[in-house]
């Protein structure tokens, strides 16, 4: 077995490593904390990843929902009181096994059981793997909006383990290529160009980096929201309909557009766009049919990150950045602008 690629997230002494490749779940009990006596293992049903974390110390597995509803302060509470029936003391850990949800979820009752244990992420999706794994921010979405609770709770390590991929269905792998794409305007890396383990590595590394340099999302960091605005207003208006990635796909476009109403950028510039995500990473740029523009306006304007009305993280001279007080004309411009999927077209939703 080859040994998987090791990624460190430079946190001072909260440090830890991130482990891509082939077979690389049979090395979870090296990321365990010293002191650990049990552990509880959440996951989601059907999740074969699961069957084969051996954390070294005795487990038990704890299935919560499948969906976005799931994604709740009910299950927070749910998964606290399975902890304590399993014992878990807070020197005990907690393993998340599955996706961005489960990861954001599991690591989110992680946070706040007596307050605080450790807990390990294995994600098995492309997109837990190049974004939701990593980086700590964990949290649940209220009616009003997504992941408006939540906490900062870094874990002790994290598993990519690519043979989870194998299996995944190929609208799992465009959700993780959206995020993918995200990266390719931060960088100006040709991601394409790797091979999926380093692919996967490098975008890790972009990751482990901006959050070593801003963990708490106070400036630098918030450049990994880039396409989110507009994506998480997909989400809800969707119903979840619209899947995490492939809304930020079409976010990248939008934000561009709105970047070139600012006079930030130029056609060129959403062109580009426009070509990344729709032809090399074969992706939806379409707004789904019969979405209200005001919803969408609304909407973005309760984005966790506003600071002064509407805020974008915005390309632009200085490259991809944080812009406040963004006017609703340009952001409206922008709706406007956007192409619009036919009906059966290619905007992809769940029916």
């Amino acid at each position: 077995m080859t040994s998987p690629i090791t990624v460190r997230v430079p946190l001072a002494d909260r440090s830890y490593d991130v482990l891509v490749g082939r077979g690389a779940a049979s090395h979870v009990a090296s990321l365990i904390p010293a002191g650990v006596r049990r552990a509880v293992v959440v996951t989601q049903s059907g999740n074969p990843m699961s069957a084969r974390v051996d954390p070294g110390v005795p487990y038990t597995v704890v299935e919560i929902a499948d969906g976005e509803d799931a994604k709740s302060l009910a299950t927070i509470e749910f998964l606290c009181r399975r902890f304590v029936d399993a014992g878990l003391t807070r020197s005990d850990c907690v393993i998340a096994v599955g996706g961005g949800l489960v990861t954001d979820v599991a690591g989110f009752a992680a946070s706040v059981y007596h307050r605080g244990i450790a807990v390990v992420h294995v994600a098995t999706t492309l997109l837990g793997m190049v974004d939701a794994a990593i980086g700590g921010k964990t949290g649940v979405n209220l009616p009003e909006g997504k992941n408006l609770v939540g906490a900062f709770w870094q874990p002790s390590g994290v598993v990519c383990d690519l043979d989870a991929l194998d299996t995944l269905p190929e609208r799992e792998m465009r959700c993780g290529m959206g995020e993918m794409a995200k990266y390719h305007f931060l960088t100006g890396d040709d991601l394409l160009a790797l091979d999926l383990p380093d692919r996967v590595a490098r975008c890790v590394a972009i990751k482990a980096d901006v959050v070593g340099s801003d963990e708490r999302e106070s400036g630098r960091r918030a450049i990994l929201n880039y396409g989110h605005t507009l994506a998480h207003a997909l989400e809800i208006a969707t119903d979840h309909r619209m899947a995490h990635g492939e809304a930020v796909a079409v976010g990248l476009c939008y934000a561009a557009r709105v970047a070139a109403a600012l006079g930030r950028v130029g056609d060129a510039r959403v062109h580009e766009h426009d070509h990344v995500v729709g032809v090399a990473y074969g992706l939806s740029t379409e707004l789904p049919q019969g979405l209200d523009p005001e919803l969408l306006v609304s909407l973005m304007g309760r984005d966790k990150k506003a600071l002064n009305g509407l805020t974008f993280v915005l390309d632009g001279p200085e490259g991809v950045e944080t812009v406040a007080g963004v006017p609703e004309d340009a952001v409206r411009l922008a709706l406007t602008q956007m192409p619009t999927a036919p009906s059966g077209g290619r905007a992809r939703m769940q029916p």
